[in-house]
């Protein structure tokens, strides 16, 4: 079983992954889309060392910020990790924001092999593809003037060999869905309070250098930290403007993650007790054991 903790920024998706895997002989794969990255400590709240516990992680730190990563590369290296776990008798911890990541690795979401090989002449008029597409796959929903779809279906069928399939709500492992909750008020002052914990961790230094590498990557642009510091570098903006621009772009993520995940997710949540968070782990372990039995 893969054991799948979902939940908005700020909530303790990475202390329950912890104390779970510690409890079911588990390991740990990051579904966070910003920390397969070096380099992207402090403002992508990654895990330390310390905080692992000797835990093994899979998926950070694996790609320079230079460096595209796409969905499709994480589906093939987060079902790679769940074979290894697997075959080592361990229990796979899936834990993080990118609800993207986590569907399209579990669930039956199927890509264009990425070789950038184009297999179809397109020449061909519209009504001479779909035609085409008619032949290998009479039950196709693509409608006959979308020329972009036609033609990757082609192509994915003459890489792969079969028609891509539009299923993406078929779960294809035995997996458990764990959501962590709590209130809105409380939620956004944890959020508030861990960017100003970030700053006296070393946030702006680490911007900073980001700042100066002159990269402006997928991976440098998309997280809420990094960006948002760059006009204070530039002089276009008080640093407490710019730490007010993450809170505030923090709070809107945190209420997108909700809305991804309780349309997408089939989530047994649990509001977090902050005051003593074994109470909401025990929880969780009770849950699991009665799932499992």
């Amino acid at each position: 079983m893969v054991i799948v903790i979902v939940g908005p920024t700020g909530v303790g998706k990475t202390k329950l992954s912890i104390e779970l895997a510690k409890k079911l002989n588990g390991e740990v794969i990051n579904a966070d889309s910003t920390q397969v990255y070096k380099g992207m400590n402090i403002g992508t709240a990654k895990v330390t060392e310390e905080e692992k516990e000797g835990i093994k992680h899979y998926l950070l730190d694996i790609k320079n910020i230079d460096e595209d990563y796409t969905v499709y590369d994480y589906q093939k290296d987060a079902r790679k990790c769940i074979k290894e776990i697997e075959s080592n008798s361990k229990t796979p911890i899936m834990v993080g924001g990118t609800g993207l990541y986590i569907k399209a690795s579990l669930y039956n979401y199927e890509f264009e092999d990425e070789d950038n090989i184009n297999y179809v002449d397109e020449t061909l008029s519209n009504e001479e593809l779909y035609d085409m597409l008619l032949k290998i796959d009479r039950n196709t929903t693509i409608h006959k003037n979308n020329r972009k779809r036609i033609i990757r279906a082609l192509n994915y069928y003459y890489a792969n060999g079969h028609i891509m399939e539009n299923n993406s709500d078929k779960l294809l492992y035995d997996a458990l869905f764990i959501g962590l909750t709590t209130d809105r008020d409380t939620l956004y002052d944890r959020i508030n309070k861990r960017v100003d914990i970030m700053v006296t961790n070393g946030l702006i230094d680490e911007a900073k250098r980001i700042y100066d590498s002159k990269i402006r990557s997928k991976a440098v642009m998309t997280p809420i930290c990094y960006k948002e510091l760059f006009p204070y570098f530039e002089g276009n903006k008080t640093i407490e403007e710019c730490l007010d621009d993450i809170k505030k772009g923090s709070r809107r993520y945190a209420k997108r993650q909700y809305t991804w995940n309780k349309h997408q997710f089939d989530v047994k949540w649990f509001d977090v007790d902050f005051n003593n968070f074994d109470n909401t782990v025990n929880d969780v372990l009770e849950y699991i054991e009665n799932v499992k039995n």
